[in-house]
């Protein structure tokens, strides 16, 4: 599987979720006070980066085959603060099994192949009389 597809959804997870927290627990409490420029940048910054979110979170999803109610849950969790933090984890565990379970099955013929020893030079042919 690709790293770099992991990466990608990480390194949107994090961002997207960190401008949400900003805007809902800082940005937003400013606002009511009479300020809303800081709510409208940090808002419009979360709104065009959680689209990127969506296309990271997809592609991972489907390379993952994540059933699609849980993969509309994690593009679901750029919304909800803390929420995409969460998902980040368990998609990377299970990115993590997945890598694991694949290198096992890789190294499998190999260490069958060594237990049966190697193979003989006369495998398939009748033996012969001198």
């Amino acid at each position: 599987m690709h790293h770099a597809v992991l990466t990608r959804y990480r390194v949107m997870a994090y961002v997207t979720a960190v401008l949400l927290i900003i805007l809902v627990f800082v940005a937003i409490p400013i606002q009511a006070a009479g300020h809303p420029q800081m709510a409208k940048v940090v808002g419009t910054m979360h709104g065009f980066l959680y689209i990127i979110y969506l296309f990271a979170a997809f592609d991972l999803t489907r390379k993952l085959h994540v059933p699609i109610l849980r993969t509309l849950l994690v593009l679901l969790a750029g919304t909800v603060p803390f929420g995409a933090i969460v998902a980040e984890r368990r998609l990377t565990s299970l990115y993590d099994r997945e890598e694991r379970r694949a290198a096992r099955a890789d190294t499998r013929p190999d260490a069958q192949a060594a237990a049966d020893g190697p193979p003989s030079a006369s495998a398939g042919t009748a033996p012969q009389d001198a």
